[in-house]
């Protein structure tokens, strides 16, 4: 086999590939089996139809057909690695010549990956934010923890933002009642803006037994997009109780004895993740510095189906959020056009950031281990909350776990750089890209909300 390779552009190469008939001997013969399996010719066994009988029942160039489609990817992969060309994605394939008996021709266009020098890691500054924990921010905290514990109590005010209130609703338009727009007994906070427009305002006052009339627009059900008259009445009102910041709420909210305790805790709590965070800074302002450094040529095929994939997602989510992109973009408060951009200019980003990355992971003999893939297997397992064994097996049934060993590869990549770049905080410290994990919070689980 012969293969020219030629530079089409500083992404995207031509394979001439010449293959003499021999070679296609093991693939002739496999192509003849097949077909003897496939037809009935009176006299012979299924199977059994000798090639003479077969080219004159039926022609030579059925079998030919067959054996090229089976040998021209094994001789495209074979190309490829006799000249070290590393493609991107599915080749465009020409038969250029088929001489039988003589020789098989064909060409190859494809996408490579572009040739550029990493620079230095060494030299790589990194500034993240700085892991220090204010007193107004551990106290932030607790008050939050407070907010978890909180009780509901019935009260005799009127009720306003904040406040808990039990409610009827029943919508009628052009006076006849929607039946799928009434309600009882609801739990709504005030000032939430989680049901109708004008809900919020005309419950501001109310008190227990009051009733009122407003209007909104109905958001679903036969009626939706009408407006109609909503009759709101309030059974009753409550306000939220928080548990006070002391020594007894300390013990049932955690596992110390002393708010003094549970405050010091938390203040350890606080550092620890913001020096976490300090690490995915560290990773994420890395490469942004490196992406800054390398300049390379990007294919703009492998470019435009990053584009498409980001696109594909956006509008399979905006279609299970039973929104359309136009209430998308203006819930954004962009345009099409600045969307299109953000797409392509994300997935510039993200193909550079992916060869930069994968070079690396090549230069540096990174390898990925099986207890590395099963770690990271059942991370995103609990992320998505199912069964490791059973993503595992989705996984192998469905080819992608080398994808996902290459996410592996370029993860540890990516951390080599944040290691080996010079990390410091705002106030000039330097900072551990490897802290140690994140303690587990100390407050107990939510409590049940109280009446």
């Amino acid at each position: 086999m012969k293969t020219d390779v030629e530079e089409l552009s500083p992404t995207r190469v031509k394979l001439t590939v010449e293959v003499p008939f021999e070679e296609l001997k093991p693939d002739l013969d496999q192509a003849y089996r097949e077909v003897a399996r496939q037809v009935r010719v009176p006299g012979f066994r299924p199977g059994k139809v000798p090639p003479r009988v077969i080219d004159q029942r039926f022609g030579r160039s059925v079998v030919l057909e067959q054996a090229v489609n089976d040998a021209v990817p094994k001789f495209y992969g074979k190309a490829l690695e006799e000249k070290e060309v590393f493609a991107l994605g599915q080749p465009e394939l020409e038969i250029t010549k088929l001489d039988d008996g003589k020789e098989l021709a064909f060409t190859a266009e494809v996408d490579v990956r572009p040739d550029f020098t990493l620079p230095e890691l060494d030299g790589l500054k990194v500034t993240v934010d700085n892991a220090e924990v204010s007193p107004d921010q551990v106290e932030e905290y607790l008050g939050a923890l407070r907010e978890r514990f909180a009780s509901l109590k019935v009260t005799d005010k009127a009720a306003g933002d904040g406040d808990f209130v039990t409610i009827d609703l029943a919508a009628t338009v052009d006076g006849k009642p929607v039946e799928d727009a009434q309600a009882t007994g609801i739990s709504y906070e005030v000032g939430s803006a989680s049901m109708l427009d004008g809900l919020d305002e005309a419950l501001q006052g109310m008190e227990s037994g009051d009733s009122k009339t407003f209007t909104a627009e109905l958001g679903g059900g036969k009626f939706e997009g009408a407006t109609a008259d909503v009759l709101v009445t309030v059974q009753s009102v409550k306000v939220k109780e928080l548990p006070e910041l002391d020594d007894e709420f300390a013990m049932s909210a955690s596992e110390f004895d002393t708010v003094g305790e549970l405050r010091a805790a938390t203040r350890k709590q606080l550092e620890a993740m913001r020096k976490s965070g300090q690490a995915g800074q560290a990773r994420d302002r890395a490469i942004e510095a490196l992406l800054e450094r390398v300049d390379m040529p990007l294919p703009e095929r492998v470019v435009q189906a990053e584009i498409d994939q980001r696109r594909q997602t956006l509008d399979e989510r905006i279609e299970r959020a039973g929104l359309t992109m136009q209430s998308y973009l203006e819930g954004s408060g962009m345009t099409a056009k600045q969307l299109a951009a953000d797409f392509e200019n994300d997935a510039r980003r993200s193909v550079k950031a992916g060869f930069i990355l994968d070079k690396l992971a090549s230069q540096e003999e990174l390898t990925v281990s099986p207890e590395e893939l099963s770690a990271y297997v059942t991370e995103q397992a609990y992320r998505m909350g199912v069964a490791p064994d059973r993503l595992a097996k989705q996984l192998s049934d469905q080819g992608q776990l080398s994808a996902v060993a290459a996410d592996v590869l370029r993860s540890k990549a990516l951390t080599l750089i944040a290691e080996k770049a010079t990390v410091t905080d705002e106030a000039g410290r330097p900072v551990d890209v490897n802290p140690a994990p994140e303690p587990e919070p100390d407050a107990e689980a939510d409590q049940d909300e109280a009446e």
